[in-house]
């Protein structure tokens, strides 16, 4: 203790105290307030049926038939070059 009389007190080093549990209740609060809009269900258990989405997109059905050895690569390459131009990256709303 006599050591900070002598030194001429704690210093500005001081400040680091309040800015850190400042830190620590702004995470806490912004934390809380994330999880607030799941309701009783945590960020671990799996998402309800209602949280998809309605409809999956063609392109992905083609790549779970794909996936699941309903059409072969060959039928693959050939419907998605023709989804590609209608849904894909391309594609702005526009015919081409």
């Amino acid at each position: 203790m006599n050591t900070l009389v002598h030194s001429g007190g704690p210093g500005p080093w001081i400040l680091l105290f309040p800015l850190f549990w400042a830190v620590v209740v702004l995470g806490g609060v912004t934390l809380l307030r994330r999880t607030a809009g799941r309701g009783r269900r945590g960020p671990w258990q799996a998402r309800t049926t209602q949280e998809a989405p309605a409809e999956p997109s063609p392109i992905a059905l083609l790549g779970r038939r794909f996936a699941a050895g309903e059409i072969d690569e060959d039928e693959y390459w050939r419907r998605l070059s023709v989804l590609d131009e209608q849904f894909g990256r391309g594609s702005r709303g526009g015919a081409a």
